[in-house]
């Protein structure tokens, strides 16, 4: 299988990535911040999600990861192709769902409301499952060693660290309200966890 077919997959999967957040940024920043966590921890999950985002586009664009690369098999590719959609369907809805209420770190912005439907009635955290399956797609599909894996491993880091900073800013936010949606929701797969 040509490799052209990954590199393909994944510039169409970032553009598309771009395409969905970029509106709903743009409908939030005008919104002002009631509540501001972000501190040197979330600043640096950041700049290391924005790191890995851009991995797979150097891959794509130079033959700097070259001696990672790995021949491209078809069942991968398919594997991969079909959770990147998965994923970038999730991201859009996640984005549809919360609406204002979005944004790209710990804040919580001025009439704020708790959103439990859409994908936030079966999960807390739908836009966190849809970066994992996301990046798992792209893990799967993205023949080389470094570039493949590598915004798998920041989404992981980026999960395990802010869920709970996150969750806590929402108990504080509404109360029992969020204390009553987590006992009938689970955090990030739905049945699981």
């Amino acid at each position: 299988m040509e490799v052209w077919f990954a590199k393909g997959a994944v510039l169409a999967a970032s553009a598309a990535m771009v395409a969905i957040r970029a509106p709903h940024g743009q409908r939030s920043i005008s919104v002002p911040v009631a509540t501001d966590r972000k501190g040197p921890r979330e600043f640096a999950l950041l700049a290391v999600a924005w790191i890995a985002f851009f991995v797979p586009l150097v891959w794509v664009a130079t033959p700097l990861l070259a001696r990672g690369d790995h021949p491209l098999r078809p069942l991968p590719f398919a594997a991969g192709s079909l959770l990147l959609a998965i994923g970038l369907w999730l991201f859009h809805r996640s984005h549809v769902d919360l609406g204002t209420n979005w944004s790209i770190s710990l804040e919580v912005r001025e009439g704020h409301r708790l959103v439990r439907e859409g994908l936030y009635r079966y999960v807390r955290h739908p836009m966190y499952l849809s970066l994992s399956l996301y990046a798992a797609g792209q893990w799967l599909l993205l023949p080389n060693r470094l570039a493949g894996p590598s915004y798998a491993a920041a989404m992981a880091l980026l999960i395990a660290l802010r869920i709970g900073p996150e969750e806590r800013m929402m108990r504080e936010r509404f109360g029992p309200a969020y204390e009553d949606y987590a006992k009938r929701t689970k955090r990030l797969f739905p049945g699981l966890w």
